[in-house]
């Protein structure tokens, strides 16, 4: 028996929340075909092989959240596409850092046969890095979350 999911979409936390979004490996998988110019049911579904109520459900929540939203099909009267929103779009620099955290700790050496690289040059992408707003780098150990002043705290 399966138990309930916790609703996360109320929760003081970025992480969380962001999970309530896209928290299953199916979305993530929905998206990354959407950047690589994925927009129709059939296509996503012969891609990612994702049983058809999966893949529906999936493509309405992700409409519900606002990271596609669906556009009439020009090709095709009774289909529409699924297009990222710019909210969908942001997802980028996620999808990048799963993509070069899997690369390096999800693959033997020599195991991987692909790469991010920029559509226009070809370049491989470089690692992702974390800086300060002054730009000093900031490692695994380096961050906290902190919490932000509430408007009366800030008048003090």
């Amino acid at each position: 028996m399966k138990g309930k999911r916790t609703n996360l979409e109320n929760a003081e936390c970025g992480i969380a929340r962001s999970l309530q979004v896209i928290g299953d490996w199916w979305s993530l998988l929905i998206i990354r075909e959407a950047f690589q110019g994925k927009e129709r049911f059939g296509e996503f579904q012969k891609t990612i092989g994702l049983a058809k109520n999966i893949l529906s459900s999936r493509l309405k929540k992700l409409v519900e959240q606002g990271i596609f939203r669906i556009e009439a099909d020009e090709g095709n009267a009774v289909s529409h596409r699924y297009v990222l929103t710019e909210k969908g779009h942001e997802l980028y620099i996620v999808l990048i850092a799963l993509w070069q955290w899997g690369e390096s700790t999800c693959f033997q050496p020599g195991e991987s046969r692909y790469h991010v690289v920029d559509r226009r040059s070809g370049e491989q992408i470089a690692r992702l890095e974390l800086k300060t707003e002054h730009g000093r780098d900031v490692g695994p150990r380096d961050f906290r979350i902190a919490k932000l002043a509430t408007a009366e705290e800030a008048s003090v």
